[in-house]
């Protein structure tokens, strides 16, 4: 099993906990509450981030030549993190033998905590271990800090990791609305994959012959790059277990959600990861046929699969992936990331 706990007095910090994938939606802000988002991770899982976190900070003016690619951006930002790698996130229900000190609460959050620097301290020794955030509209979470912490326990966990076959089975993904509105998991989702989608495509429009991914792409694709002309023929299929051989030029493919591995496919066919809650439900979902119909429905006239008012990917985390990929650097792509620095990567206009 996998604990963590404190370097200073070695105090387990956590549950017994197993390793996953690190979500797109880890640090999301959807919305403006009441209350906080659903937690980023279930419960007895972690995950880490391979990334610099936090503290200190560099402003992107202020960098040499070569300092921003070295750190994983390749487009401009206000400022980028030079910190420590390695955080870790875990779910609040996890934590064991830490709380929150009053003393180090900032008061840049509204109606809970957020901050970027540690909140909760260790019980045994009082040495600042987490950061716990859970203020409106942000991913309840709790992240370790990878100098205060670190694993005193490795092993497998609680959770035994599942093949492709059996993930279809087990996890049968996450419909695109919730009560009538959008799923924030879709926003942050579908946000990552147009940002790889239009790294793999040079921004070029794309024809998408399947109802439910056209449903759900091909609006806020068309807003990015255009209308797809009548010649182009280019074309995004969906791509997975279960699924036939991708016969298109780019095929959406699933992440697998505990070890981070993409579902291969065979080049020349260009890989669009998307989360795999939301490929599951694109891939299987289907909307029931009217009882008794012989004749074929047209796709154009299925029912909707989503909510009726216009779907808005995440732009915050549309904008932080496009930069992270060194196909932003392209004119065309640094064009449309362009377009949405002016809002502070808040969000975006579509």
């Amino acid at each position: 099993m996998t604990v963590f706990g404190c370097r200073t007095c070695k105090a387990a910090l956590t549950v017994p906990v197993s390793r996953v994938a690190l979500p797109v939606h880890m640090d999301q802000k959807y919305g403006n509450g009441p209350g906080s988002l659903a937690p980023a991770l279930e419960p007895g899982t972690f995950a880490v981030n391979p990334l610099p976190s936090g503290s200190p900070w560099r402003r992107w003016a202020e960098l040499e030549a070569g300092e921003a690619e070295a750190l994983g951006w390749y487009a401009p930002r206000f400022s980028i993190s030079a910190g420590p790698v390695g955080r870790v996130l875990i779910a609040p229900g996890d934590v064991r033998g830490a709380v929150i000190d009053p003393a180090l609460v900032g008061d840049s959050a509204c109606c809970g905590l957020d901050g970027g620097e540690p909140n909760m301290v260790c019980v045994t020794c009082g040495t600042p271990v987490a950061i716990r955030i859970d203020d409106c509209g942000l991913r309840q979470a709790i992240w370790l800090d990878p100098l205060a912490t670190g694993m005193i326990e490795d092993g497998s966990g609680p959770h035994p990791v599942l093949d492709w076959a059996d993930l279809i089975d087990q996890r049968p993904g996450i419909p695109p609305s919730e009560t009538g509105g959008w799923h924030p998991m879709w926003a942050a989702a579908v946000a990552s994959a147009l940002a790889h989608l239009l790294a793999a495509s040079g921004g070029d429009p794309i024809l998408i012959p399947d109802h439910q991914v056209a449903e759900i792409f091909r609006p806020t694709l068309a807003r990015l790059v255009g209308p797809v002309g009548t010649r182009l023929e280019r074309t995004l299929v969906l791509a997975g277990p279960g699924l036939p051989e991708a016969d298109g030029d780019f095929a959406l493919i699933p992440e697998h959600p505990q070890t981070g591995e993409l579902w291969p496919v065979a080049p020349p066919v260009k890989p669009v990861p998307l989360a795999w809650d939301a490929w599951r439900h694109l891939a299987f979902h289907r909307a029931p046929k009217p009882v008794g119909r012989s004749v074929p429905i047209l796709p154009e006239a299925l029912p909707a699969l989503l909510p009726g008012y216009r779907f808005e990917p995440d732009g915050k985390i549309f904008l932080s992936v496009l930069a992270r990929l060194p196909e932003v650097r392209q004119p065309q792509l640094r064009a449309v990331y362009d377009r949405g620095r002016p809002y502070s990567y808040s969000f975006y206009i579509f």
